[in-house]
């Protein structure tokens, strides 16, 4: 992999001028309109890129947008944003990569090109097969394909021996045929991008209400008096989320912003789909409040804000809801001690903030009398992001801020059906009752150890004790923290198998045989033995729609996902009971199996087509509690420290640009940071910049060290001024991903720690 310094990072080339000013517009407005008409011309798809505007988001009548998971918005034609038709214009590109261009072009050659150059060669056409000889892929059929991964697996001396991950875009139907075929083979070895985001968020809700997910749902966005907003940039990551801040606002509610970055979601937004507002060049407000932690420092300012509640309970015992407490809770005394005893001075030094500020965000919950609490990956991707989300419920259950409208914890999904992929079985450490269901209705045994998730997957194939590695969308070795090392386990797979839409930097870190199996779009038609099928996801807020392609395939050799998980199934099992050819046939088949195994899935393919499908029913959010008390658990975390203990080292946050979604870069631009043609930058306080000696735009280089004491290091980056806190920075993942270690990954949720980077920066050598 290229790892010379480039302006441009994993952008497209460039010798354009870098410059940075900050961004004082409202966010999306006419400059998204702007930039939304740019990608339509540059992708060449000005006409049906428009049209597509009109059907994606429109369930049982059009597709599913394939970015981010933000659901729908039942009232709005046009539920559409800027980063939404980028992700299906790039998807609908006219532009095809076939066996003409592999002829053309060696892996080796094709390792020396910048990230965005290989996938804006466009949509993949046909099966590729790595051969060895000539360093180049070449053609294979799909029967053979599947023949080669059946041999594979069934070599292993033991299917632990093989992994199986998956990204967010997989369907609820072929992530329920995935998990089925894993663990038919015999296998929990399961990873997702999930593993990477928010597996800190699932593992707290569910030790604490017994539910993996957020109990709000969009009408409590819409009812909420307060509305907290913690680590997350809605603007670029889920920018359809923009309206509900703004409707939030208008309506009068108080909406208070907590991130170490002053984000332009923030700040004020011209909502697309109002036209008038658009016309007249109408902004709105999409905060009250906004308050900058420093990184890590969200445990401890929601820890004030419970201190701050229990002062005023001394007064007034009605601040808390008593009745929700004694009912339904547990663990409240033990939690209301620890706060007590918890000095203030800790608390704001740990938090970064005042403790006039902390107070004043107290106030306003208290004030209010349904509260919805938000976040998202600044949250989760901390060494103690299971103990703050956590602490985020104890905070609501405080004044029974959760079973009732207007109210609970809400997480900002990513990607389109994460949330609906670990729903319908992708999980490495299922539990038994799951298990039980499947096995009774699929005729199966499934496998009850613990499978790997997405850093173990990475140490398992480094030491040689994972041989196959197959991939379901993605871009594996540049999303996977310390990339040398996963690109080194990669290589030392007997095969790599990636499933893909377009070209990408996996495709080129290779096992010593490699597959590239392209597969149908969300935008496309996906015609079976029995007519043309839909599949169904699921949104941040357990909402599950139907999602019907109509644009014709690029390519006629392009399979479904459910298709090809079928074909590798059968090969590999050919004595095999399953009836995947039937599934095939007809996705409703897949869904009667489903909702016989799935909890609130009952009638699955009637309630599916309902009006914008249907929302899983929760215990929880009828605050029946599931844990094993059969309460709500209050937890008694103590406060972290998040200080280096060395005032030269800086805690550093990894994120996406505007111009980009996951690994995808669209442009080396970030717009609402006012950065444009840079993305091999790190962004630092005014204050630290000058104890560093150094000036807007110094080259530095940046130097991490692990939690086993190694280092890691990256050179010739700019530094330039931004508003972070003290003792913060920030920068482009997936570009400094390789300053986190094999070892850094949090012990409560083996996440990677991609928001909490040790490091020192210095001139450049």
């Amino acid at each position: 992999m290229p790892d010379r310094p480039r302006q441009g990072g994993f952008g497209p080339a460039t010798d354009r001028s870098w410059s940075s000013s900050p961004y004082r517009h409202p966010a999306a407005g006419w400059g998204a309109a702007l930039s939304v008409g740019e990608v339509l011309v540059r992708q060449q798809q000005p006409v049906l890129g428009t049209r597509a505007m009109f059907i994606m988001n429109h369930p049982n009548r059009g597709f599913d947008c394939p970015g981010c998971a933000w659901p729908d918005d039942k009232g709005v034609r046009l539920d559409i944003c800027e980063n939404g038709i980028k992700h299906v214009t790039w998807e609908m590109t006219r532009k095809r990569v076939g066996r003409e261009f592999f002829a053309a072009h060696t892996v080796s050659e094709l390792a020396e090109w910048t990230d965005f150059a290989l996938e804006d060669q466009g949509r993949l056409t046909e099966p590729m097969t790595y051969d060895a000889e000539t360093d180049r892929y070449v053609p294979i059929r799909w029967h053979e394909a599947f023949a080669l991964i059946a041999a594979e697996l069934r070599a292993l001396e033991t299917p632990d021996q093989a992994t199986f991950y998956t990204s967010g875009r997989l369907s609820n139907e072929a992530s329920f045929l995935y998990q089925l075929m894993v663990r038919e083979y015999g296998t929990n070895n399961l990873p997702d991008c999930s593993n990477m985001c928010h597996e800190a968020s699932g593992r707290a809700l569910t030790a604490s209400i017994a539910t993996g997910k957020g109990t709000a749902d969009l009408e409590d966005w819409e009812q909420c008096d307060a509305l907290f907003v913690l680590g997350v940039n809605a603007a670029s990551n889920a920018p359809r989320m923009l309206t509900s801040l703004a409707e939030a606002v208008d309506r009068g509610a108080r909406v208070v912003h907590v991130n170490p970055l002053v984000e332009a979601a923030s700040t004020r937004t011209i909502v697309p789909h109002e036209i008038l507002d658009m016309a007249r060049f109408k902004t709105t407000e999409t905060s009250t409040d906004s308050l900058q932690v420093r990184p890590g420092g969200d445990l401890a300012l929601i820890r004030g804000m419970a201190k701050v509640v229990f002062e005023a309970a001394e007064d007034d015992p009605g601040v808390l809801d008593v009745a929700f407490l004694e009912m339904y809770t547990t663990g409240l005394e033990e939690y209301r001690a620890i706060v007590e005893a918890t000095p203030w001075d800790e608390l704001v030094e740990q938090s970064g903030l005042a403790e006039s500020d902390i107070r004043h965000a107290a106030g306003i919950y208290l004030a209010s009398a349904r509260t919805v609490i938000s976040w998202c990956l600044g949250v989760s991707q901390h060494e103690h992001g299971v103990d703050t989300v956590r602490e985020i419920v104890n905070l609501l259950m405080l004044r029974g801020n959760i079973g009732r409208p207007g109210t609970g914890p809400s997480p900002v999904r990513g990607h389109s059906n994460v949330q609906g992929n670990r729903t319908c079985g992708i999980n490495h450490n299922p539990t038994e009752a799951f298990l039980e269901r499947l096995d009774e209705v699929c005729g199966i045994r499934s496998p009850r150890g613990r499978g790997l998730d997405t850093v173990h997957t990475v140490a398992a194939m480094h030491a040689g004790a994972v041989k196959v590695f197959v991939g379901m969308g993605g871009n594996f070795v540049r999303a996977a923290p310390d990339t040398p090392f996963t690109a080194a386990g990669l290589r030392q797979c007997n095969l790599t198998v990636h499933v893909s839409t377009k070209l990408n930097r996996s495709h080129l870190v290779h096992g010593e045989k490699a597959l590239i199996l392209p597969c149908l779009g969300r935008t496309e038609k996906d015609e079976q033995r029995t007519g043309p099928q839909g599949i169904s996801t699921e949104d941040a807020m357990s909402s599950v729609q139907l999602s019907i392609g109509a644009r014709r395939p690029a390519s006629p050799q392009l399979l479904s996902e459910p298709a090809i998980i079928a074909g590798i199934a059968r090969a590999t099992m050919p004595e095999s009971a399953t009836p995947w050819e039937d599934y095939v046939a007809d996705y409703d088949t897949i869904r009667d199996v489903m909702a016989q195994v799935l909890p609130g899935f009952d009638g699955f393919n009637e309630l599916v087509r309902q009006p914008y499908g249907f929302r899983i029913p929760q215990p929880a959010r009828e605050r029946d509690f599931r844990t094993p008390s059969g309460k709500a658990e209050f937890s008694h975390a103590p406060l972290p420290d998040v200080i280096p203990e060395d005032a030269d080292v800086l805690v550093l946050q990894t994120m996406r640009s505007h111009d980009q979604w996951n690994t995808t870069i669209y442009s080396n631009d970030d717009r609402y940071r006012g950065v444009r043609n840079i993305r091999e930058l790190i962004l630092m306080n005014r204050r630290d910049m000058r104890d560093r000696g150094l000036e807007e735009g110094a080259l530095v280089d940046i130097v991490s060290t692990s939690k086993d004491g190694s280092q890691r290091e990256v050179r010739g980056f700019r530094a330039l001024e931004y508003d972070v806190p003290r003792g913060s920075a920030a920068g482009y993942m997936p570009e400094l991903n390789v300053l986190i270690g094999a070892a850094d990954f949090s012990a409560q949720s083996d996440q990677p720690l991609m928001k909490s980077i040790r490091v020192r920066v210095t001139p450049a050598a």
